[in-house]
């Protein structure tokens, strides 16, 4: 009994400190992250608005699992297999009235009907067919297979092809059928039509059609012209042959079916098929390949064969870039043209930044070529009078709204956005980003025209535009209310760190904030838009699903409780939000985490986000930084000041700060860290001999040019998954930023911190997996080649040869960041 008895309390106690975390190390915090609870993701609606799905894991089982609720009934329900394998995608389209939407599975295509909930399926091919939508009047789908337009009749179930795209257009042409002997042959058995003593027409006609054509081509000299003359004038037989043939040829000709066009693309790939709301109009676009690009590749050296292993990456910036043509195919008058490009305004314009090499300036005006673009998908009004098409510049200084007039390929402007540095910010793109027609007559866009993206509304009948939404802030997510009388959109009205989710007229006026929430509010509203599913965090609570009616004031519903109690059972840090002003006079929004016993050397460690264009200090939970988020606590733990910044180059303070980086990477953003230290200094009183810097990708190369620049300000850094030489990186990040390496050499050489390297003075960690497919291994190793030439002893390289990009292993991040620490506490705690 007394045995018993101790083997209870035993277990007691075992589970109770199970669920404490108790101080904090490297080892806890970098365990696999279920450890802390898995929040809920991938949330949405079914379509009829009944239930919420989510993926889920409150169990910490192997894999999440998909989980449901309806508004009514909050409490979550697993999924069922069976259930899961009738459930229809999420996507698809709906018809006018939003009684019927069709959708794609498993490449065939499916007709729901909303009442009834029953789905009917349509196609059942082996080929796949893809991008279904319903046709002007609703009457037909209008859908994408093998690179070709179709439509559906609902009524009768016709199917027909609308375009006869060929990518040997030689051989194409060949290949259709001539109106001969054959075809001869088959209409005229088909139509009993006898001729020439009453043969059928399919052996007689069809024949001698074929060697009367043969004749032809043989009498290719005046005696054989002679000689069949002479043929007809002496013989009835013959009068009577060649009347038959020219009877037989016109009546060939009345019932011949006029073959399909064909048009001819090469080898080019053929994008954005739109057909008009008329059904007489298809927009497509042609993209050629760029010739002698050269990709690079990522070898990897831990394989299940035992071989190393080749995996093929992309290109690098300043490769050669494909290019595009936008047609209209005009199915009444069966002619294909061009959408001209000529006259779009400014389509000639240079960048400044070619004023900083006088000779290429000079050669690209004498030249004066028409800079190259690319035209998305063509958007129809409902009624069909009106098209719009969004042009981007490839230089992307550029983003032309223009209205094209289907008829003759013409474009007229309605909105021209000119950035010297690149054009971007939310619901900018250069796939068209948050654009869509209000009614037959006004068309939304998102545009940084004011210094931060709001609504505009153009009216394409005038050109008439208007600003909707206006402030020092930004719209985040955009969309259209289902009866087109509202918008529902994401902004940071109140704080360039807190997102809430608000309802505004589509006339204009004050936005109405729907949610309540302090913090991140990532909203999915339902499809008959009573209700709000929204995934909530705060800065130290991770993400948890809330249900609301969609009412300003109504009160959300915990759905989820994911946290586990061992993460709980820490006094997890909110760390203090506040500004300050950098030496340009620019507000930098900035969090600290102050330690409650500071170290008596008083360091402080900086941690640098990456990507560069993102947010960081927010009101809400970082799915992107948790790691680092528990690694700073630590660090506080242990007497450290640790502080963050959304320097210059973040995201969510409009257009300036986000181009601010403009051909100088590791300018303004790293004297921002500069400013910040500083800061430190005289507020904290930090030991300005005690800074470390950290950070990963973009954050890792700000922590080479801090060390490399700014010798003096931090004695060491750990650069993790570092860009090092931005002429190596992908194309469509860093040509925005700093143009291409050839035509803008001065940009690559101020930013990349190999031309720096002999700056370096403090201890420097570098970390990085083998197998990253973003910063090619390439880039650290080139790096490590300098270091040694310049006879530099104050460094290390730790790799890790099964990561990518982002690291996956724990095992691996608990190594990275026990280096980390250590070097930390090797050079700041002096």
């Amino acid at each position: 009994m007394k045995r018993t008895f101790t083997l209870f309390l035993l277990a007691c106690c075992t589970s109770t400190f199970a669920q404490t975390l108790g101080p904090l190390t490297v080892e806890k915090i970098m365990r696999d992250p279920k450890w802390m609870g898995v929040s809920p993701s991938n949330v949405y609606w079914s379509d009829d608005g009944k239930k919420v799905y989510f993926n889920w894991n409150p169990d910490k089982a192997e894999r999440e699992s998909l989980y449901a609720i309806t508004p009514t009934n909050p409490k979550p329900e697993k999924v069922s297999l069976d259930e899961r394998k009738d459930m229809r995608p999420a996507g698809g389209s709906w018809n006018t009235k939003r009684t019927m939407k069709v959708y794609e599975k498993n490449g065939d295509l499916f007709l729901m009907d909303a009442k009834t909930g029953a789905s009917t399926q349509l196609t059942k091919t082996a080929d796949r067919e893809s991008n279904p939508a319903f046709s002007g009047d609703d009457s037909k789908i209008v859908f994408t297979k093998s690179e070709n337009l179709y439509t559906i009749a609902l009524n009768g179930g016709e199917l027909t092809q609308l375009t006869n795209f060929t990518h040997n257009a030689a051989t194409a042409v060949a290949a259709v059928p001539a109106f001969g002997g054959g075809a001869g042959g088959r209409r005229g058995g088909g139509n009993g039509t006898g001729g020439g003593g009453g043969r059928g027409t399919g052996g007689g006609f069809g024949g001698g059609a074929g060697r009367a054509a043969a004749t032809d081509q043989n009498a290719g000299s005046k005696q054989d012209a002679w000689l069949k003359a002479q043929q007809t004038e002496l013989f009835d037989v013959m009068k009577e042959k060649e009347k038959n043939d020219k009877l037989n040829a016109a009546e060939r000709k009345e019932l011949a079916v006029k073959p399909m066009r064909e048009i001819g693309v090469d080898d080019k790939q053929i994008r954005s098929l739109q057909l008009s709301p008329d059904g007489r109009y298809v927009t497509y676009t042609l993209i050629k390949a760029a010739d002698g690009t050269k990709n690079t590749i990522v070898p990897n050296y831990v394989t299940a064969t035992g071989y190393t292993e080749d995996i093929p990456n992309r290109t690098k910036v300043g490769a050669p870039q494909s290019t595009s043509e936008s047609f209209v195919y005009d199915e009444q008058r069966d002619t294909v043209y061009a959408i001209q490009t000529k006259d779009i305004p400014g389509i000639k314009d240079l960048p400044d930044y070619v004023k900083d090499y006088p000779k290429e300036l000079e050669e690209r005006q004498a030249r004066n070529e028409d800079r190259k673009v690319s035209i998305g998908t063509a958007s129809w009004s409902a009624d069909g009078k009106y098209a719009v098409v969004i042009v981007n510049a490839q230089d992307y200084k550029d983003r032309w709204i223009m209205k094209l007039d289907a008829e003759t390929g013409k474009l007229s402007l309605l909105d021209r956005q000119r950035d010297e540095a690149w054009i971007g910010g939310p619901g900018i793109s250069s796939f068209g980003g948050s654009t869509g027609w209000i009614d037959n007559q006004h068309y939304y866009f998102q545009s940084e025209a004011s210094g931060y993206s709001h609504i505009y509304v153009v009216n394409v009948a005038t050109g008439d535009k208007k600003q909707l939404t206006n402030g020092r802030w930004e719209v985040q997510s955009l969309r259209l209310s289902n009866d087109k009388k509202d918008f529902y959109f994401t902004a940071n009205m109140d704080h360039p760190g807190v997102a809430d989710f608000y309802r505004m007229a589509v006339t204009g006026g004050t936005p109405v904030k729907l949610t309540s929430m302090k913090g991140g509010n990532e909203v999915e509203l339902s499809p008959d838009e009573k209700w709000l599913a929204i995934r909530y965090s705060y800065t130290n609570k991770p993400y948890e699903l809330y249900i609301q009616p969609n009412k300003p004031g109504a009160k959300p519903v915990q759905v989820t409780s994911s946290v586990s109690e061992e993460f709980k059972s820490y006094a997890w840090r909110a760390p203090e939000i506040f500004t300050f002003k950098n030496r340009y006079g620019t507000d930098i929004y900035a969090r600290v985490y102050a330690p409650a016993n500071p170290a008596p050397s008083h360091p402080a460690v900086v941690f640098v986000h990456g990507a560069g264009y993102l947010q960081d200090v927010m009101y809400k939970w970082s799915s992107s930084y948790f790691h680092e988020f528990m690694f700073n606590n630590l660090l506080a733990d242990n007497g450290y000041t640790v502080l963050e910044i959304d320097y210059t180059g973040s995201a969510g303070y409009g257009r300036d700060i986000r181009t601010g980086i403009y051909r100088h990477m590791g300018g303004k953003d790293l004297s921002d860290h500069v400013d910040a230290v500083k800061l430190l200094v005289e507020k904290y009183g930090i030991n300005p001999k005690n800074v470390g810097i950290y950070g990963g990708s973009y954050g890792g190369f700000m922590t080479l040019m801090a060390l490399f620049t700014e010798p003096d300000v931090f004695a060491a850094g750990a650069g993790l998954r570092s860009v090092t030489d931005w002429a190596h990186y992908n194309h469509g990040y860093t040509a925005n930023i700093l143009n291409e390496p050839y035509n803008d050499e001065k940009a690559y050489k101020q930013s990349s911190p190999i031309y720096f390297a002999d700056g370096l003075k403090g201890r420097l960690l570098m970390c990085h997996g083998m197998v990253d497919q973003n910063v090619n291994f390439q880039d650290i190793v080139r790096l490590s080649q300098k270091l040694i030439e310049l006879h530099k002893q104050n460094w290390e390289l730790a790799v890790f040869p099964v990561e990518d990009h982002g690291f996956v292993q724990p095992s691996s991040w608990t190594d990275e960041y026990s280096r980390i620490y250590k070097l930390f506490n090797e050079t700041l705690k002096k």
